[in-house]
């Protein structure tokens, strides 16, 4: 089966590690979300994955191939990066934004053809926002430009999607309708790792967790076994419970100290 894997991984700048040990695999049909405090080196960790800094140590490889050892247009092949939503520096439409995942398997000084404009058109349907073809990218709500982004990694036909907080700042319908689109991705074959600051969100969508913490801290497994009530205290450095209410949905919070209201979060 296809997919990325981190063994033995070391991360950071300039030679100096802020992980060490980082053992991961993400493979088809699964979701794993990475989580973390802040600073701890979630994007060092992303960025070592997308094969954009060398590993310290260790090894990552998508396929079985080190990925040191890949060009960079045979990586986008495989792998593909969402962002974070922030609106584009230039007035694309919509379907340009989309057409850009086409790049990497496009050669040198070649313009995108025909088969490239019907991948993104075929991407933005899968998502629903084919009514957003010939909009302006810099004219759309948040979550808009989201699935935008989820469909220009979609159009790159990549079998990995990493994905970088694709619902900070999103409202929460967004939030609720990028999640389905992730449970998606995985069910069409894709393997999808999302960094996240909502522990909610692994236990909604997700099949394995990996937790990066300080102190070189990290331990990945499925999200029932890994997110306790002690791991997620240890990872934040607070208090906190894992409660599932009678629906069947997971919330967690600070725990309540006795005698006084729970603090609001």
């Amino acid at each position: 089966m296809r997919g990325l894997a981190a063994r033995g991984l070391s991360i950071g700048y300039g030679g100096v590690a802020i992980a060490r040990g980082v053992d991961l695999s993400i493979q088809q049909g699964e979701i794993t979300c990475l989580l973390g405090p802040n600073g701890v080196g979630k994007t060092t960790l992303f960025k070592t994955l997308l094969g954009l800094l060398p590993a310290l140590g260790g090894a990552v490889t998508v396929d079985g191939v080190d990925i040191s050892r890949m060009r960079r247009a045979d990586i986008a092949r495989v792998i593909a990066y969402v962002p974070q939503s922030h609106p584009p520096d230039f007035a694309y439409t919509v379907r340009d934004l989309v057409v850009m995942g086409r790049t990497a398997g496009l050669g040198a000084f070649k313009t995108p053809g025909r088969a490239d404009i019907e991948a993104a058109s075929r991407a933005l349907d899968t998502l629903g926002v084919a009514n957003l073809a010939d909009r302006d990218a810099t004219r759309i709500s948040g979550g808009q430009l989201q699935l935008a982004l989820i469909a220009r990694a979609l159009a790159q036909e990549a079998t990995v999607i990493v994905m970088d907080e694709p619902t900070a700042s999103l409202d929460i319908a967004n939030r609720v309708l990028v999640l389905e689109t992730v449970r998606s991705l995985a069910e069409r074959g894709h393997a999808v790792v999302m960094s996240t600051h909502e522990p909610e969100h692994a236990f909604a969508v997700a099949h394995f967790v990996a937790a990066l913490g300080p102190q070189n801290h990290f331990v990945a497994g499925p999200v029932e076994e890994v997110l306790t009530d002690e791991e997620l205290s240890r990872l934040y450095g607070v208090d906190l419970r894992v409660e599932r209410a009678p629906s069947g949905r997971v919330v967690v919070g600070p725990r309540e100290k006795k005698g006084s209201a729970p603090p609001v979060i």
